[in-house]
């Protein structure tokens, strides 16, 4: 969609994309390649890899250094490639940082530690401890639902003074308390949850890391093209169109249904691992449905 800039470290739209596997459950790193050659010809600035939507917590280290290596390769200086590197371990963190630097990955995002809670002096040297690990630019995840704790105010603005530490997805839902941080900070804002990118452009976030795009790469790019060019008439219009596969991907795991709208569309993709499942054939038929009236399939 367009080149990275100051204000949009990573560019202004990303998909966090699924890691395609083999009716067996291993690596399908030919599909993985196809996709993101797909996904980035379709318009998106950046993949992340290795995040929940890449069924990160399934996967091994070894298999995040190749999902990493073989996106590199497919999409080259096309696109940022953002590797996932969040866990409640500091030194597996650490590793899978420096791991993804060396396969050639351009950012870094961690998510918040999960299960433990720390407290937040724990959070702050947790995240600063991966940030110094490498040279690359760092995005935060802040998705209390998955973690189980949020970011404070004070803690994204303490972390927002390390020089690699740039921006942060938001996935709170808490407008209020992102137009707080949005005013003490620069830290860059992307949009964690699709339906709420609009919104979120409307106070001062900068571009989406979006799961919806892996289907609506085009009609989303187009979202942020138009109300950062100020057609904001038409940015609501295209939300609006775009609500039913916001709904539709996210009707259960988003992860689930992504790879079976990817399947529809004749796209790379496979089953899920357990403890995930895959869609059955009734959520198969509502979700037929919800794209084909958001446009993303043919009615």
């Amino acid at each position: 969609m367009t080149s990275p800039s100051v204000d949009a470290p990573f560019g202004r739209v990303l998909t966090a994309i699924v890691t395609p596997f083999t009716p067996d459950g291993g690596l399908d790193l030919v599909g993985l390649a196809t996709l993101a050659e797909h996904l980035v010809a379709e318009g998106n600035d950046g993949l992340v890899v290795n995040g929940t939507t890449g069924e990160s917590p399934t996967t091994t280290r070894a298999e995040k250094l190749a999902v990493v290596r073989t996106v590199v390769e497919a999409v080259g200086d096309r696109a940022q490639v953002v590797a996932g590197v969040g866990t409640y371990d500091t030194a597996q963190s650490v590793e899978l940082s420096q791991d993804a630097a060396k396969a050639g990955a351009t950012g870094l995002m961690a998510v918040t530690p999960y299960y433990s809670r720390p407290p937040e002096a724990g959070v702050i040297a947790h995240t600063e401890r991966i940030a110094d690990s490498t040279d690359l630019p760092v995005m935060l995840y802040d998705i209390p639902a998955r973690t189980g704790l949020a970011l404070s105010h004070e803690t994204l603005v303490r972390l927002s003074a390390h020089p690699r530490i740039v921006a942060v997805k938001d996935a709170k839902g808490d407008m209020g308390a992102t137009g707080w941080l949005l005013a003490r900070c620069d830290l860059a804002v992307y949009s964690g949850a699709d339906e709420l990118t609009l919104p979120l452009l409307s106070i001062g976030g900068v571009g989406v890391v979006s799961v919806v795009s892996h289907v609506a790469t085009r009609p989303i790019a187009d979202l942020l093209r138009a109300y950062l060019g100020g057609d904001v008439a038409r940015a609501r219009d295209l939300n609006l169109r775009l609500q039913s596969a916001y709904v539709g991907i996210f009707r259960t795991q988003g992860v689930i249904l992504t790879k079976a709208a990817l399947r529809l569309l004749g796209l790379p993709a496979g089953p899920v691992r357990l403890p995930l499942v895959d869609a059955t054939d009734e959520q198969i038929t509502v979700l037929t449905q919800d794209l084909t009236r958001a446009g993303v399939l043919p009615a």
